[in-house]
Order: C-alpha cells, then structure tokens, then sequence
C-alpha cells in the first residue's frame, strides 16, 4: 500500500480548526469532533481511490485490513474479524457517543443494525442484541475512535510502509518460499471463530442447497484450517492457485459438499485468510484471479435480483 506520508503526518498533528479548513477545502462536512473529522480527511485524501464500505470492509484480505488501520492510526492487530469490527466502528462512529452506556438509550431496530455490521448473531430481543453489541465495544475499548498518543503528538516519524520494489516485466508475481514457520501449529481460538463466522457470513440470502452445504462445512471448520496447514508444509508456505486447486481436491475427498460454485468460491475465500494469517507468501496473480472470480459472482447476483423485480412489475400491454 502506497501513502502520502507527508499528508497524513500533517492530518495526525492538525488541531480541529485546521481540520475544518481542510475539511470544506475538500467540500465534505466539517462537523462533528477532531477524530471523526480526521478520519473523514484520511478517506478523502489520503485513501481516496480504497472503497470502504461496509461491503469494501468485508472484501478486504487480513493484511490490508491490518495495513488500512495504520493508516488510520489506530490498534491494528487482532484477527480478521476484530479489523473488520474495528475499522468499521472507527469510520462510521464517534467513540465519545458509542458507549456501552448510550446502548441503553437505543431501540432494537438500531441494535439489530448494529450487531448487523459488527457480524453478529441477529436473534434475541433487546436485551440480548446490546449484551452483544457491548460485548464487542469492550473488546475493542481503547482500540477506535483515537489516533495513538505519539502520532497526535509527533506525527509519522518514518513511512508507515516499506518503498515498493520494482515492478517485474512479468505480470506473474515470484514468491519466496516462506522458510521457519511452524504452518501446523494450534491455531488461536479467534481464527478458527472469524473462519467459522466468514464461511455462513450473508448465508440468509443464498439458496437453501446453498445455506445447508455451507453449514455442513463449518462445522467441519477446523479441519478446513488443518488441511490449509498441511498444504503450506508441503508447498514451501506458499499460497496460491495450485493450492486452492488441492484443496479442493482434498475436501472432495472427505465428501465436502462443493458442487455449488458459491460453496467452492467461499470455502477458498476463508482458507485464503486462514493462510494469510498463518504466514503463507501470498501469490499475487491468484489474489487477481479471485477477486475477478468474486467481482463476476456480484454481477451475476445483481443481474438476477433485476430479472426478479422486472417480473413483479405490472405490464401495462397486457
């Protein structure tokens, strides 16, 4: 990732006044307190071209999501969840107003949205929603909502990113086999529950074929992240598109359910992550290919949700 280091030094150490100026300078609201207009400015001019939606959010691999907080300046460790979780907090809330206390003042449809985007379970009542809402502000308290102490006070004292290196002739990325990595070793319970959540993650608006055979895989999650161990040891810790392709043919094997491309795409989605988090050296040219692959699969979604609600709209002919 490539920042203007400059810039965002001078966003880090600029006092609300100043935030303000640079804020309508940029024709974007310039209320609301120093952080939230900070973080605003980072999206605008700093990161202007990265979609951080909700959706942008969710698409994002482990490590840019870790590489975007920095770029905020805030806590970016943590599994893949825990970013997801505080980025968005970070982006869309004021920490000062998001308190555990203010939850009691909200009614269930807010909660509801809440635990939506913090990809939470959405079932119980009021009561239920903000223990789990509060559960997560506890657990990332500190983490959001504030850039750390010494970047407030001194700015970025070095590039928060190594320089790039020089771009091959070949599109094809070489990766170095990654050498003294235990790839096998017990994973932390936070990755298997980030993996276990990622698999069934919008399971509510896929077919029920679909939501059945996704199911059957997470309960089966800790096997998913064994066989990606496996596979790293005997790659050279490498992860990339013949990877993928063995662990399909390994899961098949097993008797997974992995007909429905959905199913496939999302399994080596979460194994993906699994890798990353585990070290793997990533093989660029499969990332393209999957984020193709990911691209092509909304597009279809969309085209089909079209063709739905043209067939519920009256025919003024008939």
């Amino acid at each position: 990732m490539q920042v203007d280091s400059g810039l965002l030094s001078s966003l880090y150490t600029d006092r609300l006044q100043k935030l303000r100026e640079r804020a309508e300078g940029c024709g974007i609201p310039k209320s609301g307190s120093v952080e939230v207009l900070r973080a605003k400015l980072i999206c605008e001019e700093v990161l202007p071209d990265l979609d951080l939606s909700w959706a942008g959010i969710q698409a994002m691999p482990h490590k840019e999501t870790g590489d975007v907080l920095k770029v905020f300046g805030v806590k970016s460790s943590g599994s893949h969840k825990e970013r997801r979780q505080r980025l968005w907090l970070h982006l869309n809330y004021d920490s000062r107003r998001l308190t555990i206390e203010r939850l009691a003042e909200m009614g269930r449809d807010d909660l509801h949205e809440l635990c939506k985007r913090l990809e939470l379970d959405l079932t119980g009542n009021r009561t239920v929603l903000m223990g789990r809402v509060a559960g997560v502000l506890t657990s990332q308290v500190n983490g959001w909502g504030r850039i750390k102490r010494s970047l407030r006070r001194n700015g970025l004292q070095s590039p928060i990113f190594d320089a790039p290196q020089a771009e091959e002739a070949d599109e094809i990325t070489v990766v170095e086999p990654v050498r003294d990595v235990d790839f096998q070793a017990m994973p932390t319970k936070a990755v298997i529950e980030d993996a276990r959540d990622s698999l069934v993650l919008g399971i509510d608006e896929q077919t029920a074929p679909v939501q059945g055979d996704l199911l059957t895989i997470q309960a089966r999650v800790e096997d998913l992240e064994r066989m990606v161990g496996t596979i790293l040891r005997g790659h050279g810790g490498v992860w990339g598109q013949a990877e993928k392709e063995v662990l399909l043919r390994l899961a098949g094997r097993r008797g997974w359910p992995l007909d429905e491309q959905f199913v496939r795409h999302r399994v080596l989605m979460v194994a993906t992550n699994i890798a990353e988090v585990k070290g793997a050296a990533m093989d660029a040219s499969s990332i393209r290919a999957e984020i193709s692959e990911d691209t092509e699969s909304t597009i279809e979604r969309i085209r089909s949700k079209l063709v739905k609600v043209e067939s519920l709209i009256p025919d003024d002919d008939a």
